[in-house]
């Protein structure tokens, strides 16, 4: 269905004959959409009321522009209009990848209207890439090494041009391969690589615009588009556990992750102390999920679930026990 709000019209999936019970609110990940959720939503318990929504700029939501200042704001406030113009209370948000960043800024900024929140292979509080240290310590002033600067270019013209091939290792299908799943034996693949395809690519969206720096890796954070929405000079989350009330939090994510990792295979500073980006002068990897520890264990209600032999998207490699685990905290709350 589409829901139209004073910011824009928005695409939400839903599930035919469940249009009552307690809402639960799921947000995709970057470079993809809802359809990630799909078999998810369907195997809610009952007296649940399944819903997915396209973020701006992926699916079928509009492609409004987004303002990389406010950091993930653009993502999370249309989240809450959403929830505002569909009158939801208590709603439970689950949040993949850039959608665990969305739904704990929008916890942070309305915790009143939130039941509970679980976390799937959530990004830093700290943002991605130039920071150090459990505590998000900023790298450079500027935010070197994170940003628009740092994605792939042949990856983005190849989204850009719907590329549905095998024949690189940059294709979207090969970085689904490769970096999305441990396991190749996911179902539906060309399912979810056609919700890949719908990213709007260019400054606004997909990367954004790319700024450079004098200082090694070269790269710092632009204004607009969804990577620079997350560099850590524009998106911090400090002070998550003042808020109040405070809901319980389940974070679920893969052990294998090489994309949401303390080592992560697409953090520049990584790839610098690996050798893979030449002249690193020794700049630390952005330790992610200590960071994401950190700022949960000052919070408080919180559990972290570890799934062995699973990558960056568990809903997808073990959905069974991923649903076991969301509908139990979903009990619990």
């Amino acid at each position: 269905m589409k829901v139209t709000t004073r910011r824009l019209t928005q695409n939400v999936l839903t599930v035919e004959g469940r249009d009552v019970g307690e809402p639960v609110l799921f947000v995709h990940g970057n470079v993809s959409s809802a359809a990630f959720w799909r078999d998810s939503m369907a195997a809610l318990p009952e007296g649940c009321r399944p819903l997915a929504v396209d973020l701006r700029g992926f699916g079928e939501t509009d492609p409004e522009p987004v303002d990389a200042t406010r950091g993930l704001r653009d993502y999370s406030d249309d989240v809450l209009e959403l929830i505002e113009e569909l009158g939801l209370d208590g709603v439970h948000l689950v949040g993949w990848s850039l959608g665990g960043g969305v739904v704990l800024q929008a916890l942070r900024d309305r915790p009143a209207v939130v039941g509970s929140v679980t976390l799937v292979n959530p990004i830093s509080p700290y943002g991605f890439g130039g920071t150090e240290g459990s505590e998000g310590r900023l790298s450079h002033p500027d935010g070197t090494g994170s940003g628009a600067g740092a994605a792939n270019p042949d990856f983005v013209a190849r989204l850009k041009a719907g590329d549905m091939s095998d024949e690189s290792p940059t294709s979207p299908r090969n970085v689904f391969r490769s970096a999305y799943v441990k396991n190749r034996d996911v179902p539906d693949e060309d399912f979810y690589l056609r919700s890949m395809l719908t990213t709007q690519v260019g400054e606004a969206h997909y990367p954004g615009d790319a700024a450079t720096s004098g200082t090694w890796p070269h790269v710092a954070p632009g204004k607009h588009g969804v990577l620079n929405a997350i560099a850590p000079t524009h998106f911090r989350l400090d002070d998550l556990h003042e808020i109040d009330p405070k809901p319980p939090i389940l974070w679920i994510r893969g052990a294998d992750d090489v994309i949401v990792s303390d080592t992560s295979l697409f953090d520049l500073a990584h790839l610098g102390a690996l050798g893979v980006v030449p002249g690193s002068p020794g700049t630390p990897a952005q330790p992610m999920v200590s960071q994401t520890r950190a700022v949960l264990e000052r919070y408080g209600p919180y559990r972290e679930v570890v799934l062995p032999d699973c990558g960056h998207s568990p809903h997808l490699e073990h959905p069974d026990e991923f649903r076991r685990l969301l509908a139990e905290h979903l009990g619990r709350a």
